[in-house]
């Protein structure tokens, strides 16, 4: 079986577009061939600034001879019935063939799909692929229709075997299709004849063309490492820039360089944004003072001065480049000494949402809403509005406004310029954590109360405009801040009334529904730690489900109950108490909740159901009192065998009246002391 070698040659395309790109090419290919009938061993794609590459081992020669049989109307259908049926087979009517079935006759339409030869069906996948490709952003250029990310130069489209190769004729908007690429666009940029992949990929590595991404970065990584390892220094890790970067070249060639000695004292993030975001520049630290020293670029040729001509270039432009962010830092530095207010009055000319005032308004609400939670987190509520009212302050600097993915960590930065006290100035960086699932949740709890005040503030916010997330949609992020809100509370062990806050921050919110929305952002962070779905819903439906501390601790409680045989058999002995009251009730239009008396008892199962009752019920209630929910399952576990006992030696529906009355109420003691633990009728089993 041949193998398939496919490279789409063009100008540079985007380094952000090139590993989708590669995948999507893979997909659509390998789709149309499988979807035509062409089925094969393996694939892989590969993408360098210059190509698009895809090689397929293991390709039939030609696709298998199909053969389906259709059923068709009856015969003696209407004459346009059978006509519709045989413009969909492709056939005539002499070619019917009339069966008898239990409905009658009807007519079969047999159809054979002749195999086709591989490389037609390529050439008509490869076309509609290169035609139909979904480009992020893409162009036409010259007289032709045909769009690409950039100017599409040649096309590989290759059938290889043991006895040779062979192209698969395709012709593209004039491009037609060939077995010859290109080299380095400096080094190497001969044309190059090939003759399958493993050819392929050789010669281009000896025309200076690594064709894999991840062997790129590799060596990239590896090659950085060692010369910042020779000079006692470390290379910053940036997984998301290594990946850009080894879509910027295809020979990479790693050089290191110095940073002038004016921009040292720069904050090392202020250094590492502006080379990463302007110059795609690797930073160099010193891990003994945590100064970033150095940068690592990487050029895409090799030269006769051992790039000594392309570092000069990077550096000068570095300078030029980090001369403008040394003069935002100091002038920030002076604002900031001076009076920071200047920079929170700005605010009141920036717009947060046209529904819900300004940046300036927010801070008051923010503020206002801090030090309602200091007692909550245990801070001083002075030092809470403090800290609310200066941690976006840093959103009118310089320094933000050039670099907004700096905003909160210039904050801290300025703060302690400023004078102000260590917690105030950590809560300007960390309020806006935890910014995802796997993001560290502050802990300070000046950080913790004003985290938590501006991320209820952006809900109950957008809770009173009635914007909510809607499917998909969530322009404001609201299901990270609510989740954001949950971790907090939970993982600081604090104690928050959800509804109470919701009415203090914005009275015009929907709080139930709002809640609402928070039990489902819980659901999803509790299953994720193993509390199943149904166990959640059980307790969500006690009271007090908007203290979120509380509703873990009885979920995880319930959870772990229900995993042992005692919450099992409790769980079925509960349903069938419910399930008899719940009818019986009905049937007789009252409702049992007097509570038994043991004078009525009759059998000693009875008697010691009554005497589990009266034993467990202190227990539990004190346990709840506690907020000791395993304490009140261990409770519950008692009441398993008694109940048990029950239901296999006493029927409730007893003859006599008053003892089936009693053993009705009976019933509603134990719906009632188990459901004030949780709903069991919530839970599956």
């Amino acid at each position: 079986m041949p193998d398939l070698l496919i490279e789409l040659f063009s100008e540079e395309i985007p380094a952000r577009m090139q590993g989708k790109a590669a995948d999507d090419l893979k997909k659509l290919i390998t789709d149309g061939m499988v979807e035509a009938g062409l089925t094969y061993a393996s694939a892989a794609a590969f993408s360098t600034p210059r190509r698009l590459a895809l090689t397929i081992e293991g390709v039939l020669n030609e696709s298998p001879t199909v053969r389906e049989e259709r059923k068709g109307p009856k015969v003696g259908a209407p004459d346009k019935a059978i006509e519709g049926f045989l413009r969909g087979a492709g056939l005539t009517r002499d070619q019917l063939e009339e069966r008898d079935t239990p409905k009658g006759a009807v007519y079969f339409a047999s159809i054979e799909k002749q195999g086709r030869p591989a490389a037609e069906i390529i050439a008509e996948v490869l076309e509609h692929t290169i035609r139909t490709f979904p480009w992020p952003k893409s162009m036409r250029w010259g007289s032709g229709s045909l769009r690409w990310v950039r100017p599409l130069h040649s096309i590989i489209c290759l059938l290889s075997d043991e006895a040779g190769s062979e192209v698969v004729p395709l012709d593209v908007d004039g491009i037609v299709s060939g077995k010859t690429t290109h080299g380095h666009r400096f080094m190497d940029p001969k044309q190059i004849t090939v003759n399958g992949f493993e050819d392929y990929e050789a010669q281009l590595k000896r025309a200076f063309v690594v064709l894999n991404a991840g062997e790129r970065a590799d060596a990239i990584w590896e090659d950085a490492k060692n010369q910042a390892f020779a000079n006692g220094l470390e290379v910053v890790e940036d997984a998301g820039l290594l990946r850009e970067v080894a879509g910027l070249v295809e020979w990479p060639v790693v050089l290191m360089g110095e940073i002038a000695e004016d921009f040292l004292g720069l904050p090392p993030e202020v250094l590492q944004t502006s080379m990463k975001e302007h110059q795609k520049f690797f930073s160099v630290k010193n891990p003994k003072t945590g100064r970033i020293e150095r940068f690592i670029t990487v050029a895409n040729r090799e030269t006769a001065d051992n790039g000594a001509t392309i570092l000069a270039g990077n550096q000068k432009v570095l300078f030029a480049r980090l001369s403008d962010a040394k003069f935002f830092w100091e002038n920030d530095l002076r604002t900031a000494k001076n009076d920071m207010s200047s920079w929170t009055e700005a605010l009141s000319n920036v717009t947060f949402h046209n529904k819900l005032g300004t940046q300036a308004e927010r801070i008051e609400r923010i503020a206002a809403l801090a030090r309602e939670l200091a007692p909550v987190v245990g801070t001083d509520a002075d030092e809470a509005e403090r800290a609310a009212r200066l941690a976006k302050a840093d959103l009118s600097s310089e320094m933000v406004y050039e670099f907004p993915e700096l905003q909160g960590l210039m904050g801290r930065y300025y703060a302690e310029a400023a004078g102000e006290m260590p917690a105030v100035a950590a809560a300007a960086e960390e309020h806006y954590a935890p910014l995802g699932p796997s993001d560290a949740v502050p802990t300070a709890p000046v950080s913790v109360a004003v985290s938590l005040a501006d991320k209820i503030d952006t809900l109950t916010g957008f809770w009173a405009i009635d914007e909510k997330p809607t499917g998909s949609k969530d322009p404001f992020a609201l299901r990270r801040a609510a989740l954001g809100v949950i971790r907090l509370v939970l993982e600081n062990d604090k104690t928050l009334v959800l509804m109470a806050v919701f009415a203090f921050a914005n009275e015009k919110a929907d709080a139930a529904n709002l809640l609402s929305f928070f039990h489902d952002r819980l659901k999803v962070y509790l299953r994720e730690q193993g509390v199943r779905h149904d166990v959640i819903d059980a307790c969500i439906a006690m009271d007090g489900n908007d203290d979120l501390g509380l509703l873990v601790k009885r979920a995880v409680a319930l959870e772990a109950f229900m995993k042992t045989d005692d919450g099992e058999n409790l769980l079925q002995g509960f349903k069938r108490a419910n399930n008899i009251l719940s009818k019986e009730e009905e049937k007789d239009g009252v409702e049992y909740s007097y509570g038994g008396d043991v004078k009525f008892a009759q059998t000693e199962e009875e008697k010691a159901l009554f005497a589990a009752l009266e034993r467990e019920t202190p227990v539990i209630e004190a346990a709840l009192s506690a907020e000791d929910f395993a304490s009140a399952m261990s409770g519950m576990a008692g009441l398993r065998a008694p109940i048990d006992a029950f239901f296999e030696a006493v029927q409730v529906n007893s003859d006599n009246q008053t003892v089936r009355r009693n053993r009705l109420n009976l019933l509603s003691d134990i719906r009632k002391l188990v459901g004030s633990v949780a709903d069991l009728t919530r839970v599956e089993g």
